[in-house]
């Protein structure tokens, strides 16, 4: 450890977080030679290269990406001293990256982000809302959503919330359409839903759980474009309750058929205890118990 400097690790997240020399030194205050002359210490100190240096940026080797999980406890660490010595709270820098699904994301997560922005004006808030399943391992993100805990993998979950479904269709499509009295009818009507191939995790292949052999006419790979047909009068769609509440557009249909889902919360192990990590849970966890009634209707 001769040499090693660990005031050298704060410019070794920075540019671990930016990508780009530039951009850490902004948000150290300093000046991109001094950023790279730090970096360059540290590796010198440790005899591992950290970075691999590309016209585009700098990304994080093998050695870099151990090295991250260490800094980051150490940050950690450093932050929760000040704040119980102080008094004061965490404050937390750096990006957090929540992946989410993309109804979740958009309609519920997106607009309280602010609230966190504002909490934690030096968090960088990096929400990735699409229906797709983001690998925590390969840090696609730091915090993830998902409607079924994993199988595999050194990963932290826990249950978020349940969230109910239902039918729903724009007034103006049931006012002229045929009566829809049962489950039966609604063969006769278009329905809206995923696309086979594209259906992302078993939970979301629900038609056959309302009526055997239900089949959507029109489809789509998003539950924002699926709910977006519905207000405009496409047909029949299942949507969660959280999308579908308070929005004119969307009337209930069969009101007595109801799925319940849920949604689990995930965070790679090594990032549990990190501190923007933790207190992007805790938010998540927060908003989410807020809004039961959202999820859970009574």
């Amino acid at each position: 450890m001769g040499g090693f400097d660990w005031d050298d690790l704060r410019f070794f997240l920075a540019v671990a977080r930016a990508g780009r020399l530039t951009i850490a030194a902004r948000r150290l205050g300093a000046d991109h030679a001094t950023v790279s002359r730090r970096v360059t210490s540290l590796e010198a100190a440790l005899k591992a290269t950290l970075f691999e240096r590309r016209p585009q940026g700098y990304a994080l080797t093998a050695q870099g990406e151990r090295l991250v999980v260490a800094a980051e406890a150490i940050e950690s660490a450093a932050l929760a001293a000040a704040s119980d010595i102080g008094g004061s709270d965490l404050a937390l820098s750096g990006a957090v990256r929540i992946g989410a699904p993309d109804g979740f994301g958009t309609l519920f997560l997106a607009p309280r982000a602010v609230a966190l922005a504002e909490r934690y004006p030096e968090l960088e808030i990096q929400l990735v809302a699409m229906p797709r399943l983001l690998s925590l391992s390969k840090r696609e993100a730091d915090v993830a959503i998902a409607l079924s805990p994993p199988k595999e993998g050194k990963v932290v979950a826990r249950k978020l919330t349940d969230y109910r479904l239902a039918l729903y269709a724009s007034p103006s499509y049931l006012a002229a359409a045929a009566p829809i009295r049962s489950a039966e009818d609604l063969s006769g009507h278009p329905l809206i839903g995923y696309i086979d191939d594209l259906i992302i995790t078993p939970e979301l292949d629900y038609l056959d759980e309302i009526a055997k052999g239900l089949r959507p006419r029109l489809q789509s790979s998003t539950l924002v474009a699926q709910m977006q047909c519905a207000m405009t009068g496409a047909g029949v769609c299942v949507l969660p309750h959280f999308m579908a509440a308070g929005r004119p557009e969307l009337a209930p249909v069969l009101p007595q058929i109801q799925l319940n889902r849920t949604f689990w919360l995930i965070v790679h192990a090594e990032l549990k205890d990190v501190a923007r990590i933790r207190a992007t849970v805790d938010f998540l966890v927060r908003e989410t118990r807020a809004a039961r009634a959202l999820f859970l209707p009574e």
